[in-house]
């Protein structure tokens, strides 16, 4: 579709919200964006406020979620803050760092966080960077957060029903009938929202369905007689489709024990694991068998142990130390495994983490794993910023992007070591040797002359080719929208987008 098609042919926003939270909205949104690719228009996603540890440095050097980076993936365009203005990263359970506009402003409790004083601040932040994103895409695909009618916390709403009305947006509602329950949850949210909300809602899509979906006919027809409502589609439930996950919840489900004839490879199971894609393209590898855990007997038997970020490096610290994990990753490097650090990982391989200015904790020092001669000292400022770089002297241009608190340097009487030379002449990580070293940079093992490099102790093992994650990647976006659009009546949504909403 050319340029002029597209401005003859603008499509209003739509947003899918749910009825509660993980009824795959982000993966919806996903397979929107990349339909909506597909049919020649140029969509960008939309999240007004996102709650994640997974987060994302844009290329601009800024942060949003890591879920809207992946829709932006899937839509074909380069992510910016304005899809995702207002970022909370969870330091406690009732503390969250508030990212907005893609810098950290400090951290706020959930009580404060959510009180109506100074809302519309925040309010017409997020606003205004939905404007600026609708001058620039056709059409804003847009999500929700959560259920739709958080009724006590309405006034407060910005990412909702408020969101949308601004937007003059589509509201397609979603609900997870695998979880049960699915009439009660659609017609409760549909009736929790007051009048003028209802204007804007046009659309349901029910979502995980397993089984025969000819049984649920009568199921939709109940629906749109009690809501008013037509059913968009109805979505069966799939495994045979791979696409980045929003959040750690289900990585316990992936702590397998260790295999044979394949590169056993652990990701410690910290209790504030972020950036956990970074381990994805390894995941995928037909070389390498990846799981998580923090159990000591299954540390001790991998071939490779990776340390990932934490969002709260201290704290993780102290309980590796208290359950024993610190032991067992020192001994599997002492038996021959080799063991990163990505991030905060690679800050916990080191001496000693400080923090004399209580930046992440009330600890003002915790000994680190002692595998690293470098020291850590937690600051203020936040870098965030996309990276080029040269593994270990290769001719190979790597691509990554840090975010972190913190400086890491040699002790005194190390020398310097570095694992990685950055396009600006910076240096980054600890090399030790070819089984021991740690870099800030996530998304390093996106590299195939990294995972190569990572790989090659343990050639041995390996018998299957390299892979290839971006290609992988595509293809998968590309079977989500084949999968979406096989179960969605995609004419009736063209027809909801061509009508303004209300």
């Amino acid at each position: 579709m050319s340029q002029q098609e597209q401005e003859s042919n603008t499509l209003c926003p739509i947003m899918f919200a749910g009825t509660g939270s993980d009824v795959g909205k982000s993966i919806i949104t996903s397979a929107f964006c990349r339909i909506f690719l597909q049919d020649g228009y140029h969509p960008a996603p939309f999240k007004a406020q996102n709650m994640a540890l997974n987060s994302y440095a844009t290329p601009e050097g800024l942060e949003i979620g890591r879920a809207q980076a992946v829709q932006a993936e899937a839509a074909g365009v380069s992510c910016h803050t304005d899809m995702n203005p207002l970022l909370l990263k969870p330091t406690t359970d009732k503390i969250c760092q508030v990212v907005l506009n893609g810098r950290p402003v400090g951290n706020q409790h959930a009580y404060e966080y959510f009180r109506v004083e100074g809302r519309e601040e925040l309010r017409k932040e997020v606003n205004e960077a939905f404007d600026r994103l609708e001058k620039r895409y056709n059409p804003i695909v847009m999500e929700g957060a959560g259920s739709i009618s958080e009724i006590n916390l309405r006034a407060v709403d910005l990412v909702n029903m408020p969101m949308a009305i601004h937007a003059k947006a589509n509201v397609i509602l979603v609900a997870d009938i695998d979880r049960g329950g699915v009439f009660a949850s659609v017609y409760g949210s549909v009736m929790l929202l007051t009048e003028e909300e209802k204007k804007y809602l046009k659309g349901i899509l029910i979502n995980k369905f397993r089984g025969d979906i000819r049984l649920f006919e009568s199921g939709i027809k109940t629906i749109e007689e009690l809501c008013g409502i037509p059913v968009i589609g109805v979505v069966p439930y799939y495994k045979d489709i791979y696409i980045e996950e929003e959040d750690s919840v289900m990585l316990q489900t992936k702590n397998l024990q260790a295999t044979y004839g394949k590169v056993n490879v652990v990701v410690v199971l910290l209790r504030h694991l972020s950036n956990f894609t970074d381990f994805n393209v390894l995941e995928r590898d037909p070389r390498v068998h990846l799981y998580y855990t923090n159990n000591t007997d299954e540390i001790e038997k991998a071939d490779i142990v990776l340390i990932p970020g934490s969002k709260s490096t201290l704290s993780d610290l102290y309980e590796l130390r208290r359950n024993g994990v610190a032991q067992s990753i020192a001994k599997a490097h002492k038996n021959g495994a080799t063991i990163v650090g990505i991030c905060g990982g690679f800050q916990i391989m080191g001496q000693e983490v400080c923090d004399p200015n209580h930046v992440e904790s009330n600890l003002d020092r915790l000994p680190g794993l002692g595998l690293l001669p470098v020291t850590t000292q937690m600051e203020g400022e936040k870098v965030t910023r996309q990276v080029r770089f040269s593994f270990l002297g290769s001719e190979t241009v790597c691509e990554g992007y840090e975010i972190h608190m913190g400086a890491t340097v040699p002790v005194g009487g190390a020398k310097d070591s570095p694992l990685n030379k950055l396009d600006d002449g910076r240096d980054d990580g600890y090399f030790l040797n070819d089984k021991c070293f740690g870099t800030y940079i996530h998304g390093i093992l996106d590299n195939e002359v990294v995972i190569d490099y990572l790989l090659a102790p343990y050639a041995d093992k390996l018998s299957d080719t390299p892979f290839d994650f971006n290609a992988f990647k595509e293809e998968q976006y590309n079977k989500l929208a084949d999968h979406v659009r096989k179960y969605v009546d995609m004419d009736l949504v063209y027809k909801i987008m061509g009508e303004s909403a209300q």
